[in-house]
């Protein structure tokens, strides 16, 4: 039974650690690979980003595997997260060996990060090490196939999208060979995901019916979002990350592919993207339980297209799922108390 989420992709698990009250609203979102790890690589498009070890994945380089990708709030502070899951790691003995003992391993675990600094009220309130170990404990906690939660969760905390609240949204397909491709998305972005002349979400437009809401619950809305906007201060830096995954056997160069052909879905849901102020980064793992099959030199295009449908997919999950906040850092109502739930 699938669940529509990352964790289709047998072996895959996430975990979050959620910071919220008291001048917090951040926190991390780690996706866990299975014993051994799964072939890794990154596409960074955004002008802004803030990132770690995704040198490592460069086709070129010698890392092959990865155990851990972490995405994390709190800017480039956030990123010692990755510390505390590398540390987990370590002490089971999973990284690139180094030594001659199980244990004189080096985890290689890449890092994105999304702007949300002083979006609970408190500038310096960000994850740390504690928090990267709580989520990548809470991934290792958690069941094979388990759902995701979604919305305003780890990493998707203190998102903002256009104006509206983000948050984290999941997606999954099976294609018709029987390979999985999923993604995870954290919707962070400078650019709108909301239509302004309509009220539909731009994600929607890509996938089939749209249902439109009534004029005058978009300008209801639209007087809402203007009010949200003159109490807030206006972001200098945004980021939409994203983790595509596949059971299929890649290389990292063709996971590569997989990661730069994902963005398109962002470009689909988010207008506009991979500005100087955007971070925008995607990831893609590759487990390699199935073969791609050799014998056919485009089979890897079914993976590259589901790849973006699903982030875009993920992206409309993630907002719907998304809850208001009105805190000391600022206002921000969910598309869902704006148009409705849907």
């Amino acid at each position: 039974m699938t669940v529509d989420a990352l964790t289709d992709v047998a072996g895959l698990r996430v975990g979050h650690a959620t910071l919220s009250g008291d001048g917090w609203l951040t926190g991390t979102t780690v996706v866990l690979a299975p014993e051994g790890g799964a072939a890794a690589a990154v596409d960074v498009r955004g002008g802004g980003p803030g990132t770690k070890e995704t040198d490592a994945l460069d086709p070129r380089n010698v890392v092959q595997r990865v155990d851990a990708v972490v995405l994390t709030g709190g800017s480039a502070y956030g990123l010692d997260a990755a510390s505390g899951v590398m540390a987990w790691l370590e002490e089971r003995g999973r990284g690139v060996p180094v030594g001659t003992e199980p244990t004189h391993v080096v985890p290689v675990v890449p890092a994105a990060c999304v702007f949300d600094l002083g979006r609970g009220g408190n500038f310096h309130a960000r994850p740390d090490a504690a928090t990267g170990r709580a989520a990548v404990e809470a991934a290792a906690a958690s069941t094979q196939g388990a759902r995701v939660p979604e919305g305003c969760v780890g990493a998707g905390t203190g998102t903002v999208a256009g104006g509206i609240k983000g948050g984290v949204g999941t997606a999954s397909t099976v294609l018709d060979s029987g390979v999985t491709v999923a993604a995870l998305v954290v919707v962070n972005a400078a650019g709108a995901v909301v239509d302004p002349e309509t009220g539909v979400l731009y994600g929607e437009l890509f996938q089939g019916r749209v249902e439109y809401p009534e004029a005058r619950v978009h300008e209801a809305a639209r007087r809402r979002l203007d009010a949200a906007a003159s109490r807030n201060s206006p972001p200098p830096l945004n980021t939409t990350l994203a983790v595509v995954a596949t059971d299929a056997d890649l290389t990292k160069a063709q996971a590569q592919k997989v990661a730069g052909t994902a963005h398109d879905g962002i470009a689909r849901a988010v207008r506009p993207v991979h500005l100087l102020h955007d971070g925008d980064t995607v990831f893609a793992l590759a487990t390699g339980a199935r073969p791609l099959g050799s014998e056919h030199p485009l089979a890897l295009n079914d993976i590259l297209a589901a790849a973006a449908d699903l982030v875009t997919r993920a992206i409309v999950r993630a907002v719907h799922a998304a809850e208001s906040v009105d805190g000391p850092g600022g206002v921000w109502p969910s598309y869902g108390e704006l148009y409705g739930k849907r």
